[in-house]
């Protein structure tokens, strides 16, 4: 996608020296637009903690190339040391950040492929090569799925213009499912880039998104990069907009879905579902399969539900309009003192508020069987965890702590 006119990429290797990872530092955006390198297993743990980088596809794939720099680093005389490392490497990452699914697909990924190989009797060297060729190959399927889901997800605006006889479509999203939180053309915003493209009228409402207000920073710098017409809002306008006829779709995406339909995704998604479902609005979710979990068949119960530092919620940062700082990004706290905080990052949709879902497969209804139907290879795999976890189900959500 466009960044000043030039496309780029969320996440690339260094073109001269391998053993540096590039990203787009999100935390900087939108004042600032900021490259920073990733040189170690720690620099890549740290990025994805601290949201450095965000969003399903982007975590999973900065997890791919993570394993890969600890490969690097990784012990070279002997072979079971080497791995050895490498899963303590996958511990690691998949400690940071707990509920988007891709980051431990990818560090699994990895993991599968270099026993693999060292089965077939690789040396330490062609193993490391292998990391490489992997992340690699997880960046560019993540870039490729998400070109195919706006064009699975364009005929669906179509079908809506026509309905409206040529009139603006206006789509609300939530939360930043862009590309920005892919490797490139995001989930959510996919459909809408493909739409904007092919000359179609359209206006995205954009959520601010609290608490880390990533719709207001994110979705909308890179929506006027791409000079698609949008608006911020604050999180609880949605509603209000679609009782006036003033949305006609909502997309999101997703860090975690079941293959049952349930949908998990940034906070506040399950309230602009409520709303959509009340005013019979198309309410739809567009997700790489890379976001599906297999094991997961009850997803508003078994999906774990990061909670991050209340500090996001006690405070906010932006640019000081005047003032000593004036021009600086600054962070201010906007409650009292005393008063404590919570911050849940994510709840679950459940599949009755959803429409359908936008896969680089094509669109399928939330339900088991449709999505199934589009992924019919991981009918085994789905039957052995219902197997495995028939007398063991999570009397309720999994709260896990990244503050």
């Amino acid at each position: 996608m466009n960044v000043n006119g030039k496309p780029m990429r969320t996440i690339w290797l260094d073109a001269h020296n391998p053993g540096v990872v590039h990203i787009i530092d999100q935390q900087q955006l939108p004042h600032v637009f900021e490259v920073m390198q990733l040189r170690t297993l720690a620099d890549v743990a740290t990025a994805i903690k601290d949201m450095h980088v965000r969003g399903a596809g982007l975590i999973g794939a900065t997890a791919g190339y993570g394993m890969y720099l600890a490969a690097l680093d990784a012990p070279k005389t002997n072979i079971d040391a080497f791995l050895a490392s490498l899963e303590q490497a996958a511990s690691t990452l998949q400690a940071t950040r707990p509920t988007a699914v891709n980051l431990a697909w990818a560090c699994s990924r990895q993991l599968t492929n270099i026993r693999s190989q060292m089965a077939a009797g690789l040396d330490v060297e062609a193993l490391i090569q292998v990391a490489k060729i992997t992340a690699q190959t997880i960046a560019d399927e993540d870039a490729n799925f998400c070109k195919r889901i706006g064009e699975h997800g364009l005929p669906i605006i179509h079908k809506l213009l026509q309905q409206k006889s040529g009139d603006t479509i206006n789509i609300l999203t939530h939360c930043n499912a862009g590309w920005l939180a892919f490797v490139d053309y995001g989930s959510a915003t996919a459909p809408i880039y493909a739409a904007f493209n092919a000359g179609i009228p359209l206006h995205v409402w954009v959520d601010e998104t609290r608490p880390r207000n990533q719709g207001a920073s994110l979705t909308a710098w890179e929506l006027g990069q791409h000079g698609v017409p949008h608006t911020i809002i604050a999180d609880n306008v949605g509603g209000h907009l679609m009782q006036h006829g003033l949305v006609d779709m909502v997309i999101v995406g997703s860090d975690r879905t079941s293959y049952t339909g349930d949908v998990g995704n940034k906070i506040g998604t399950y309230l602009k579902a409520l709303a959509a479902k009340d005013n019979n609005v198309p309410f739809y979710a567009a997700l790489p399969s890379s976001t599906f979990d297999w094991a997961l068949e009850d997803g508003v119960h078994g999906t774990p539900i990061e909670e991050r530092a209340a500090d996001e919620v006690t405070h906010i940062s932006g640019v000081a309009e005047s003032g000593p700082a004036a021009g600086q990004v600054t962070k201010v706290r906007i409650t009292p003192e005393t008063s404590p905080a919570k911050n849940y990052g994510f709840d679950v949709t459940p599949r009755r508020l959803v429409t359908g879902l936008i896969t680089e497969r094509g669109v399928c209804a939330a339900n088991a069987e449709s999505v199934l139907a589009l992924y019919p290879e991981k009918r085994t795999l789905v039957e052995q965890h219902k197997a495995v976890h028939t007398n063991s189900k999570d009397g309720g959500k999994r709260v896990v702590s990244t503050s």
